[in-house]
């Protein structure tokens, strides 16, 4: 085997095509980009969802329904949940940092609590909001809602 006699495979290296370089070369004129429009040119994108001119679906469904930009969005934890805690842990006090140390809530979360379940032990909870029936069971059982 001598270096001078090595070669590559046959037909694994290709030569890359030269476009816009006359007319001669075969792919001048317009490049194998067909004629004119928006595609043709440098730059184009399509838009996202375009479908041929045709009217993209986002168009053709129809709106409705209405969002309320001043919408304040709690993070609901239930009286169940808390009882489970209480259970574990044998706190007396729950507030907004306990419930996210044990992965109930997030950093910046607006808490309220809801009724759902039995709260056995008095205790005290201090969240942002509560629900009528959740205040009812707490102070039933001897407990304290406050508010934060």
């Amino acid at each position: 085997m001598k270096l001078h006699l090595i070669k590559p495979a046959k037909g694994s290296v290709k030569t890359k095509r030269r476009l816009g370089r006359g007319t001669g070369s075969g792919l001048g004129g317009t490049s194998t980009k067909g004629n004119k429009g928006a595609q043709s040119r440098t730059g184009y994108k399509r838009k996202l969802g375009f479908e041929g001119g045709q009217m993209p679906l986002q168009r053709r469904i129809p709106k409705f329904g209405f969002k309320n930009p001043h919408r304040i969005e709690y993070k609901p934890v239930n009286l169940d949940t808390i009882q489970k805690l209480i259970d574990k842990d044998k706190i007396s006090i729950i507030d907004i940092a306990m419930l996210e140390m044990n992965g109930f809530v997030s950093k910046n979360d607006l808490v309220k609590i809801l009724g759902r379940g039995e709260l056995k032990s008095k205790i005290e909870i201090k969240a942002h909001g509560f629900s009528k029936s959740a205040i009812e069971k707490i102070e039933k059982a001897g407990g304290k809602a406050t508010k934060v």
